[in-house]
């Protein structure tokens, strides 16, 4: 193995490290993007309790938006919620705007580096290529086995481009599912919440 990272060239080393920081993003957003960190199951439904009781205070409220993401976003439509109903919803939706900001952190730079690697690949390739006929012009093509060689050090950055990318775009699909996902939920709950505040017929929230 260090043997075909060598024989890359300096381009392969740059592939290597683009593959540890694919896998880097992939560890942290898998540990991150967790459902159940992100909304509590229950959660709405014991906030819309405290607050029916009169003990959502000024403590609570602020202990509600340092639990979760979807606990920051029900104590902004909260905090602003005898303002009306289009108040709340603004303000859930500007809390709303940087919970998904945070959720897709470093996905930009997952799918750059899935668009990246084939390209450095490539380049080694092309590099390793040159490298090959300008011995051609020099030793002539008498020797076939060392062109041969040289062609298969060239092809190597080309394989190991591919090998990063693929699992790059296959988990930067994952990733936006999944945050899509989690989106529609965090959507429902605080739309319930909104509902349930302002209605007329002030419906309960059910567990």
């Amino acid at each position: 193995m260090l043997e075909l990272l060598m024989a890359g060239g300096w381009l392969m080393v740059l592939i290597v490290l683009c593959s540890i920081l694919v896998l880097a993003i992939c560890i942290d957003r898998l540990y991150t993007l967790n459902p159940k960190k992100i909304a509590p199951p229950h959660l709405l439904a014991t906030v819309w309790k405290q607050l029916k009781k009169g003990e959502l205070d000024g403590p609570r409220l602020r202990t509600l938006r340092q639990s979760s993401p979807l606990g920051r976003i029900l104590a902004a439509g909260l905090a602003n919620a005898h303002h009306g109903r289009d108040v709340m919803k603004e303000s859930i939706q500007e809390a709303a705007a940087h919970v998904v900001h945070d959720l897709e952190r470093y996905l930009n730079t997952l799918g750059t580096i899935a668009a990246v690697a084939p390209l450095l690949g490539l380049l080694g390739t092309v590099v390793g290529m040159i490298d090959v006929f300008a011995e051609i012009m020099v030793q002539g093509t008498g020797n076939a086995s060392a062109l041969a060689g040289g062609i298969s050090e060239a092809l190597i950055t080309t394989a190991g481009g591919l090998t990063v990318a693929i699992p790059a775009i296959v988990m930067h699909r994952y990733f936006v599912g999944k945050i899509d996902a989690i989106v529609v939920e965090l959507e429902q709950e605080t739309i319930t919440l909104v509902d349930a505040l302002h209605s007329e017929e002030n419906t309960e929230v059910t567990v």
